[in-house]
């Protein structure tokens, strides 16, 4: 089996289409969903309905909480806080219901998922170091465990003690445990400006981060022609 890991797609259309063209190409048998699928960019109900019609497994990211419930916004910046605002306008009571009812934490095959941390899914913590990566760890009952929500594609691995890094292929050894952030369909945030997903080859235990282009001056377009802040569309050209 070969999965397409994809996180924080953000309502970005381009992106998703970019990602799920490459990931036919590449022969991907089966797709996964780390969360957050709404949120900042203008297609949110585009998005949700092409997760929602491929039916692949889907755990439940902040902007997907509080997209699809009236939880006030204390913990949000400006920017995303508006970006959640107008989300909420676009999504049906179905949608909101879909999302609502998505889980923090799912096994798949036999690795995990989870939007944010082990330690504590629903509190949306970030894992950037080694030190919070040691704390999911804990928590890790499979050799293998992808996350998202930094928009920052990493890797922990545990065996003798953490560590940590960028990557783009590496084998998956026994006896080892991986914390791997597959990084951001619809806003990386590592300085560049493309589409990330990872591709986990579950026969040849390999995982491959994947940087693709797609059409961003659409997707900007389409941002300020929904009213939503302009900082929004910027930051896509910079991959922060």
């Amino acid at each position: 089996m070969k999965y397409a890991i994809i996180a924080d797609i953000h309502a970005n259309l381009e992106a998703l289409q970019s990602v799920l063209e490459d990931s036919k190409k590449e022969r991907c048998t089966h797709y996964v969903c780390l969360g957050d699928v709404v949120g900042y960019n203008a297609n949110p109900k585009e998005c949700l309905d092409i997760v929602r019609s491929m039916n692949m497994p889907c755990v439940k990211g902040n902007h997907d909480e509080y997209c699809s419930t009236d939880n006030e916004l204390d913990g949000f910046n400006p920017h995303a806080a508006q970006a959640v605002n107008w989300t909420r306008q676009q999504l049906t009571p179905e949608d909101r219901q879909w999302l609502q009812d998505l889980k923090y934490l799912r096994l798949v095959a036999n690795f995990s998922i989870v939007h944010a941390t082990l330690d504590g899914p629903q509190r949306w913590g970030y894992v950037f170091d080694k030190l919070a990566a040691a704390a999911s760890f804990t928590y890790q009952n499979t050799s293998v465990c992808f996350f998202g929500h930094t928009h920052v594609p990493v890797a922990f691995i545990r065996d003798s003690m953490v560590r940590g890094g960028t990557y783009s292929k590496f084998k998956v050894e026994p006896g080892k445990k991986y914390f791997v952030n597959v990084g951001s369909v619809g806003q990386p945030r590592d300085h560049i400006p493309k589409a990330a997903y990872v591709i986990y080859d579950m026969a040849e235990s390999t995982i491959e981060l994947r940087r693709l282009d797609y059409d961003m001056p659409t997707t900007q377009a389409k941002i300020r022609a929904a009213g939503l802040p302009e900082r929004l569309a910027e930051r896509l050209a910079v991959g922060r």
